[in-house]
């Protein structure tokens, strides 16, 4: 799948584990990748690959500043996703989907751009219904220890949306629900990156609660081919459409098949719940089905087992080595 010409398309945290999935998928295409990133959870080793591409640069830069550059499209997929990051300065992360889709939303004003927002399932917050659709609004905690994720990407739909109405931008917003795959950071605290690396170190798996909640997970191609997919509908679909894996499996049933995978002898041990963790997230994916002819292809197991294959090279870093990571 090609678009019909070469462009120049910015993709900010594009250093990042989705980012550079996406800058690698938008060079196969032909096309000039400015990637923008500030290193705050993005890595060079992730993109290091690419920096030999003449089509290809790289910028350093902050997107809670205004950037003045000429390009045709944007993915602003700039901020820290998992807790972990995203609750270590919660209000720069507040700060990063706010006034970085401001910032965003401005450039794509100015050069006339199509801009493209990767929104999340966290919007939806501990859900009432099961599966979300898209017109499901929510349950929010609007001052918890997660509300600088959840409600900074809620308002930065509702900037998204406002552009489009008051300034008819063409917009592009998805939901991404769980995703996984080479090039997570290893210590972001995810469940999936968590579980692998206390496996092969054979450690005590940590569940939180009994294990019974539930989550989604879709493997990194699946999800950027969805991407490409919506960027290239027409002006008529804005979104959100919710981009995920509908394939229900509880936090124990992962573990047990990271488990089997590595041939680990680690065992499952129970932590108490942190706050605000949604029990149940999964995806209802009508629209992307229909307005995208888009569906996840690869199943758990093997993206498990090419994520495993990734993270082998981790699991062996002295604590030291791996913190700096």
């Amino acid at each position: 799948m090609r678009y019909d010409k070469t462009k120049k398309i910015l993709v900010t945290g594009g250093a990042g584990f989705l980012g550079s999935h996406l800058c690698e998928r938008l060079l196969g295409q032909g096309h000039e990748v400015l990637c923008v990133d500030n290193f705050f959870t993005g890595t060079r080793r992730n993109v290091a690959h690419m920096l030999s591409e003449p089509r290809f640069e790289l910028m350093r830069h902050d997107v809670t500043f205004p950037l003045y550059v000429e390009v045709d499209e944007i993915f602003n997929l700039a901020c820290p996703a998992s807790p972990v990051h995203y609750q270590f300065d919660p209000v720069q992360t507040t700060k990063t989907s706010v006034i970085g889709a401001i910032n965003m939303l401005g450039l794509a004003k100015r050069v006339k751009a199509k801009i493209f927002q990767a929104s999340t399932s966290e919007i939806y917050g501990d859900p009432e219904v099961h599966p979300q659709p898209e017109e499901y609004w929510g349950r929010v905690n609007p001052i918890g220890f997660r509300s600088c994720y959840d409600e900074g990407k809620r308002c930065a739909e509702t900037l998204f949306f406002d552009y489009h109405r008051q300034h008819k931008l063409s917009i592009k917003v998805v939901r991404i629900f769980n995703t996984y795959g080479p090039r997570m950071h290893p210590n972001d605290g995810r469940v999936v990156s968590n579980i692998i690396l206390q496996a092969l170190r054979g450690q005590d798996i940590t569940l939180y609660g009994d294990g019974s909640q539930t989550r989604s997970f879709c493997y990194v191609d699946d999800l950027i081919e969805a991407f490409l997919r919506m960027m290239e509908t027409g002006p008529e679909v804005t979104g959100p459409i919710n981009i995920g894996n509908p394939g229900e499996f509880t936090i124990r049933q992962l573990a047990e098949m990271v488990i089997d995978l590595t041939g680990s002898r680690s065992k499952l041990v129970q932590l108490p719940l942190p706050p605000d963790d949604p029990k149940q997230r999964q995806p209802d994916i009508s629209k992307a089905k229909q307005g995208l002819n888009w569906e996840p292809k690869i199943a758990l197991r093997e993206g498990l087992q090419k994520t495993i294959k990734y993270f082998e090279e981790f699991s062996s870093y002295p604590p030291a080595q791996f913190e700096a990571l």
